[in-house]
């Protein structure tokens, strides 16, 4: 899977990206990460990519020209499955819509900064346009991070235990249930015994009674989704 990325700021993402589970699957040849200045596309000799809104208004708009001519070059040497773009007014992002996008070949996530991008670059470019929560950042920047680190874990082969991400929280609708590990009993606190009686079934069963239980108490909402009646 190869991902590109349309910033003002591409400096932000070299730590994000050289790290851990992104960084081992960019290693393995399983996802391409390219970032792309849209600073560099623009035909302002002072590398101005943003202009006042018509009609008056507080801040900056990003102009089309930049945008368009960035995504024209990358079209022009593959095809892309979808054009993201990060917009608080957006579908909201969830681990079906990574499960989703996990399955492209080739996309491209534009990050928006100042007030916004001019609307005919949501009409004329973006195929998807997608929040990650009511509430507004400084840029898309940060949201297109979590989207690429969502939807990587996804990916075949990224996990050395595939069936690690088959089991967090939202891929069967409900919350995960608590995990617990080495020792049994710290100062007095200990595991729940059945997690130790070797009877895999029964631990089964415990661990759906957890999740039901937990997303009932914390998410309610996500139990309509999963198809469970309280």
């Amino acid at each position: 899977m190869r991902i590109d990325i349309l910033t003002l700021f591409p400096e932000m993402f070299e730590g994000v990206f050289s790290q851990s589970i992104l960084k081992r699957a960019v290693n393995k040849g399983l996802l391409e990460l390219h970032t792309h200045d849209i600073r560099d596309y623009t035909k302002d000799k002072h590398r101005k990519v943003d202009d006042y809104p018509f009609g008056g208004g507080a801040g900056m708009v990003m102009m089309v020209q930049p945008i368009a001519d960035c995504i024209a070059a990358l079209k022009a040497e593959r095809n892309y499955d979808a054009v993201l773009f990060m917009a608080p007014d957006g579908q909201t992002f969830n681990q079906a819509k990574a499960n989703q996008i996990s399955m492209y070949e080739n996309v491209i996530i534009l990050c928006g900064h100042y007030k916004g991008v001019d609307e005919r670059v949501r009409e004329l470019f973006v195929t998807e346009e997608i929040s990650i929560g009511d509430y507004v950042l400084s840029g898309g920047e940060i949201a297109a991070m979590a989207i690429v680190d969502a939807v990587a874990r996804v990916i075949p082969g990224v996990i050395g235990d595939e069936s690690s991400a088959l089991t967090d929280s939202f891929q069967d609708g409900l919350l995960s249930p608590p995990v617990y590990t080495r020792p049994a009993d710290y100062e007095g606190h200990c595991v729940p015994e059945i997690l130790l009686s070797g009877n895999q079934r029964l631990i089964d069963d415990w661990k759906l009674e957890q999740q039901l239980e937990r997303t009932k108490k914390r998410r309610p909402d996500l139990l309509d989704t999963a198809g469970v009646q309280e």
